[in-house]
């Protein structure tokens, strides 16, 4: 098998593939709604998980701190998030969606539920099963 056919055929190199196809998309989907992909993951995570701090957040989503500063910043700047001083450690201070910021979410959201629909449509149920749990899988090893 010639190097490019067998690398093209790499469940890593796959799994890319589809990652960056169904990002591309998701992108396009949620241009419509003024929210970027970035903001969205945020707005998804504070939504879910009313005050956190942006340490907490920045470890969730898997980058620096640094990266979370500016995009809380932004998002605070627009309206979609609001600061609140920890009620018991004064110097934390915690992440919250404002109510223009739950519009966004929703707005977005169905984007992205669209999304997803569009990806299960093309599968069966237990295939849609299967590589949930595949997926899963996946995800919880832990590689040395």
């Amino acid at each position: 098998m010639q190097s490019s056919r067998r690398d093209a055929a790499r469940i890593i190199w796959l799994l890319r593939r589809a990652f960056y196809a169904v990002e591309a998309e998701k992108d396009a989907r949620l241009r419509s709604t003024g929210v970027s992909a970035a903001h969205y993951a945020i707005l998804v995570n504070i939504g879910g998980f009313p005050g956190l701090t942006s340490a907490e957040l920045a470890r969730r989503l898997q980058v620096t701190p640094q990266n979370i500063t500016g995009l809380v910043s932004k998002l605070e700047s627009t309206g979609w998030i609001e600061r609140r001083t920890h009620p018991v450690h004064s110097h934390v201070r915690e992440l919250y969606l404002t109510a223009e910021g739950r519009t966004a979410l929703s707005l977005a959201d169905g984007q992205v539920a669209g999304l997803e629909e569009s990806v299960v449509a093309r599968l069966t149920a237990s295939e849609a099963d299967e590589l949930r749990s595949t997926l899963l899988k996946i995800e919880s090893m832990h590689f040395e």
